[in-house]
């Protein structure tokens, strides 16, 4: 029986629920991002993967809700990952980001972000930054 769902979900329900199984790959961090205002109102979220390519460098794979999909590769150096998009590609109403880069650096159980962001007709500039403890 498939979940009550709004019915442009409704081909893809057949895909939710729980698996579990055998499989191979490679190892990868999953990362996921989100904001809200200060009144607890959703700003974004982002998920996708970091994974380890060798000779310290990462590449990472981001989805955006906002039409998004961002690929970047960059370099792990000590406690600081610095990545930039070598691709960003979006959906036809997708944002018309066109750059990002991100700079993380840890200290103790302080991890603070920096991110860079270029859009249509917009040079790359700050966008966010944030230090966040260790939970």
């Amino acid at each position: 029986m498939s979940p009550q769902l709004p019915p442009s979900l409704q081909p893809l329900a057949f895909l939710i629920g729980s698996w579990r199984g055998d499989g191979e790959g490679d190892p990868f961090l999953i990362v996921t991002g989100s904001s809200w205002t200060l009144d607890g109102a959703p700003l974004h979220f982002e998920r996708g993967t970091l994974r380890p390519v060798g000779g310290g460098r990462v590449d990472l794979t981001l989805a955006h809700p906002i039409g998004v999909a961002e690929v970047s590769e960059g370099t792990v150096d000590g406690a600081n990952v610095t990545l930039r998009s070598t691709a960003v590609v979006r959906a036809a109403t997708g944002s018309p980001v066109t750059e990002i880069e991100r700079r993380y650096h840890m200290e103790g159980d302080r991890l603070s972000y920096e991110l860079d962001m270029a859009m249509e007709g917009v040079a790359r500039t700050f966008h966010v930054r944030a230090t966040l403890a260790r939970a």
